[in-house]
């Protein structure tokens, strides 16, 4: 990421905000928490069933709109099969790639292209701070908020479940010891802010294959406006406006600061709504 002094004011004010709450998406400029016109289709990982997959597709416009998917999160992949594998599981065929490592390029308008033509993102699992680091405040983020202000859909699988709340969970970053970084590590200096498309929100996956249940609390006693979200594989949270779905095959623990028996979240199944700007259960 970038150094100096910028870069540090900028992170604490980011920081700032994934603390504090918010009541709305800030790149459509509607009061709906989440966006007004497009939709986000966030996944924990795992298998994809195809009740995700084409309900993604479908909020894209169908299988001939056109698609990015982003694998940047990943830390080694063959980009001609990353690209037939999107296109058989989803069912489509106009699919870009877009992949870099370098802020400089991410922030070029020929890089960014694909995305203001297209009406659907994919990010793909891996780790989330590859994401952050490549893409945290550059046009790849402000076109994939565009998107979203246009009406388009953003989804994403494990760390790319993760990087669309605002503060990034699971965010430690590796070194040449541990090229992938400990995901044990809930709060981790210094990659602590997502892309915000859900606001004020914190997102963790695999929850429940992974026995990571509780894992949202310590960070929910830190910031304790934020709702935690932590979904299990093959199930998924499709926001839009003030309100997500739960689709797929197993549950979401929601974290909303409220005292649920002997646990601090409460349980949502597939098919179940969630009102997220009462933070209530429909």
């Amino acid at each position: 990421m970038h150094s100096g002094k910028f870069l540090w004011v900028l992170l604490c004010a980011c920081l700032m905000g994934a603390a504090l709450p918010s009541t709305c998406a800030d790149y459509d400029h509607s009061p709906t928490v989440g966006p007004v016109k497009g939709s986000l289709v966030i996944v924990g990982g795992g298998s994809l069933p195809p009740e995700i997959t084409k309900r993604f597709v479908s909020l894209a416009g169908g299988p001939e709109a056109n698609f990015v998917l982003i694998p940047t999160a990943q830390a080694n992949f063959s980009e001609q099969d990353e690209l037939k594998a999107f296109s058989r599981r989803f069912g489509v065929s106009h699919v870009t790639l877009l992949h870099t490592k370098d802020r400089s390029r991410a922030d070029s308008s020929e890089f960014v292209g694909p995305l203001r033509h297209a009406s659907g993102v994919w990010i793909e699992g891996g780790r989330q701070w590859r994401l952050a680091d490549a893409y945290l405040g550059t046009s790849v983020e402000r076109e994939i908020k565009a998107l979203l202000a246009r009406g388009g859909v953003v989804g994403g699988s494990s760390a790319g479940a993760t990087i669309q709340g605002s503060y990034l969970v699971r965010g430690a970053s590796g070194d040449a010891k541990d090229p992938d970084g400990d995901n044990t590590i809930m709060m981790a200096k210094g990659h602590e802010v997502g892309f915000g498309l859900l606001p004020n929100s914190a997102i963790d996956q695999h929850v429940i294959a992974r026995h990571r249940e509780n894992d949202l609390n310590s960070v929910m006693a830190a910031h304790p406006g934020l709702l935690g979200l932590g979904i299990d594989e093959s199930t998924a949270v499709v926001v839009h406006g003030d309100e997500f779905e739960v689709i797929g095959l197993s549950k979401v623990l929601v974290h909303d600061g409220k005292p649920h028996g002997d646990r601090e979240y409460s349980i949502l199944s597939a098919g179940q709504k969630f009102n997220l700007k009462q933070r209530a259960v429909e």
